[in-house]
């Protein structure tokens, strides 16, 4: 959520950055004249409370006096300013409900050295590692559905029967294959980011944290009877694990990780990539988080993307470097970085990571603060998150990539002590 001060005071360039995405600013303008007007009602009731407030110490002086009639004229005026103040109170509080809810869908601004597009075409590819189009055997160049249901690792006609479209199954060394992976992310990222298992169903307000809702509503599942939501991406239950608390600058950056399921409606996406793994409601995927200062916040976003890139690059996949354009951001993220694995089998760049800075536009939400070494008051951290390893896509380019001449798959050597020594599954 972005800072109200600053459209009091740097409305050009907020508007400014805000266009750079390509968003109306209309909504812009609306929140400046709801925050005007909120900030007019409240004084208009405060000068009221000081008047009754000296209504009711003249009140009291006259009948100490014995004035009566006049002390009750004044406490009737009193009764009637105190009325009005109410209504202006209600008024405001209205207002100001309002504007927060307008506020709540105002995307974040990009940072300066974001680039500028319109949408995926003008992504900037930072760097390609890996790919040689011409590299790949007729062998390699099966979708992983078909792999999948060759070895019986892969069953997705059981998965719709049981849940309905866009639902997978994995069996046997797929299914382990799942969980090595899985594990695999954790263990790589033990050394700096606590491991964190949190609840898979969360409240309301936890979903408006992250900027997930009121904006994307229709993307997600909700548990009417009970108010709960599952969760998108394990981004959500922690970076709110610090709401509405304060942590102290040496905690700073805060590392935390988590394997969770993750649960998407992808509404909108009938027909388009729904074949295999290519776009699924469930799925399992590890997510590094940190909180940190805003002078941390390049490095700790260096060092998401770092690790993320790095996992990938050792499993021998090909794969590229993103950075999006203003047009491309999602609404939350000033400056994000999408990790994309080649999938031979389906000719696709297939998104495996998105590693995004968020400066300070979740934790105003989330009001998650830190108090500064030797100053005074609190400030807002920044917010960083990634995919260590979502599992669907990893696994469809890994299977494709490592399918050898006689259909088995090879089993990266950083796999196999999650698989028990497999070298091939066959």
């Amino acid at each position: 959520m972005l800072d109200i001060r600053r459209l009091r005071t740097e409305f050009d360039d907020v508007a400014a950055r805000l266009a750079r995405r390509g968003d109306d600013i209309a909504g812009l303008r609306q929140a400046r004249e709801l925050d005007e007007r909120q900030r007019d009602l409240a004084a208009r009731a405060d000068e009221l409370r000081h008047r009754v407030k000296a209504l009711s110490s003249q009140v009291g002086r006259l009948r100490r006096e014995g004035d009566t009639a006049e002390a009750e004229r004044l406490q009737d005026e009193s009764r009637a300013l105190g009325e009005d103040e109410r209504k202006l109170r209600a008024e405001a509080d209205d207002v100001e409900r309002v504007l927060r809810d307008l506020l709540l869908v105002i995307s974040n601004l990009p940072a300066d050295d974001c680039p500028d597009g319109q949408g995926p075409e003008d992504n900037v590819v930072v760097r390609e590692v890996g790919y040689d189009p011409a590299g790949y055997a007729d062998h390699q160049r099966v979708a992983h559905w078909d792999i999948g249901t060759e070895l019986g690792i892969l069953d997705v006609e059981r998965a719709v029967k049981m849940s309905g479209s866009m639902f997978v199954m994995y069996r046997g060394a797929g299914a382990a294959l799942g969980r090595a992976l899985v594990q695999l992310a954790l263990d790589r990222n033990g050394d700096l980011y606590e491991e964190i298992r949190p609840p898979t169903l969360v409240l309301t307000e936890t979903m408006i944290s992250t900027g997930h809702l009121p904006k994307f509503v229709d993307e997600a599942y909700h548990l009417e009877r009970d108010d709960l939501w599952a969760i998108p991406t394990a981004e959500v239950p922690l970076t709110s694990l610090a709401r509405d608390e304060i942590l102290t600058e040496a905690e700073l950056p805060k590392r935390l990780m988590a394997h969770t399921s993750c649960f998407r409606r992808e509404a909108g996406s009938a027909g388009r990539d729904t074949r295999g793994l290519l776009r699924v409601h469930e799925f399992d995927k590890v997510e590094i988080l940190a909180y940190a200062t805003p002078a941390q916040a390049r490095d700790v976003h260096a060092e998401i993307l770092a690790r993320a890139e790095s996992t990938i690059a050792e499993l021998g996949l090909a794969y590229r470097v993103l950075d999006l354009c203003t047009g491309d951001l999602g609404g939350s993220a000033a400056r994000t970085f999408d990790i994309e694995v080649y999938a031979p089998g389906v000719d696709q760049w297939l998104e495996c990571s998105s590693v995004s800075w968020f400066t300070d536009y979740q934790a105003r939400r989330a009001n998650v603060r830190y108090r500064p070494e030797g100053g005074k008051g609190t400030e807002l951290v920044h917010t960083f998150n990634g995919s260590a390893l979502a599992v669907p896509r990893v696994w469809a380019g890994l299977v494709e990539t490592h399918r050898q001449p006689d259909g088995s798959i090879r089993v990266p050597e950083l796999l196999r002590p999650y698989l028990r020594g497999m070298e091939r599954i066959a």
